[in-house]
């Protein structure tokens, strides 16, 4: 992946962790970095309080940036537009896209706020989406890998975020079995031999990515539960939760699938959506 890493500022609390997690990614893979904010437009009066408000919140996450971002050079942008449309069209030159989890517009509630969802589920590139607060860390990136398009993108983010952290990357494969019988011994039977035969593949798919990246410490398990459940638990221990946008289980006209959407939601560190970059918005 080329380009700079791109992170969005609201002066919450959620961007500025966001503004932190980007300038250490910065750090790390050698790239530099820009911190934008978009300044959607006040009630009328409120237009100079406006522009202040957004050049210091600005200003202050970017110096947060660049007490962390090493030699990677950390510059600003303050626009004025939809946020949103702003990103979104910003994704397709950069390397990867960094947002709060919840800005300042949101709902306390909310764990995810509308910004957040909507660029993660139609930014041209990965998508990484922080919320705030100290976390543990792990040294350990998970990624959910079925073979899909989207997956591979997934594998080939997470094995350089993996390499330039130095961290273990495990590659999560998860087959939730139909609906079973309790008295039909044949069908159950079916059951499992097609569990088997899944999870012979899924490990034969990881075998390559092992070959071609000997220098990065490569688990994989599978699993028979619900994908979105199992990402969900070995989130607990990782630093970074990799997914593609859309999985072999998502239709073609869902642009953030089922199992994307519900980690977005349920975990609490860092985590990547990435879209395969030949896809149009």
């Amino acid at each position: 992946m080329n380009g700079r890493i791109v992170v969005g500022v609201d002066g919450s609390a959620s961007a500025t962790a966001a503004a932190e997690w980007a300038a250490v990614d910065a750090r790390h893979r050698g790239l530099d970095l820009l911190v934008v904010h978009i300044c959607e437009q006040w009630p009328h009066g409120l237009g100079d309080f406006s522009t202040e408000y957004c050049a210091g919140a600005l200003e202050a996450a970017a110096d947060r940036a660049r007490e962390l971002a090493g030699e990677a050079e950390v510059t600003t942008e303050l626009r004025a537009g939809n946020v949103i449309d702003e990103l979104i069209a910003e994704s397709a030159s950069a390397d990867s896209l960094v947002l709060g989890s919840r800005g300042l517009g949101g709902f306390e509630g909310m764990v995810l706020g509308s910004v957040s969802t909507a660029v993660a589920g139609h930014a041209r590139g990965p998508v990484v989406i922080v919320r705030g607060g100290r976390r543990e860390e792990h040294g350990r990136i998970v990624v959910g890998y079925d073979g899909s398009e989207h997956s591979e993108a997934a594998m080939e983010y997470a094995i350089e975020q993996a390499r330039a952290c130095h961290a273990r990357l495990h590659v999560l494969y998860a087959w939730q079995l139909p609906v079973s019988a309790p008295y039909a011994a044949a069908y159950n039977s079916l059951l499992e031999t097609a569990f088997q035969h899944e999870v012979r593949v899924a490990a034969e798919r990881v075998v390559p990515w092992r070959e071609k990246n000997p220098d990065v410490e490569i688990t994989d398990e599978q699993l028979c539960e619900h994908p979105a459940g199992a990402l969900i638990k070995a989130a607990t221990t990782a630093d970074l939760v990799v997914v593609g946008s859309r999985g072999l289980g998502g239709f073609a006209s869902a642009v953030l699938g089922s199992v994307s959407h519900a980690v977005l939601h349920h975990v609490t560190c860092p985590v990547a959506v990435v879209r395969p970059r030949q896809e149009g918005p």
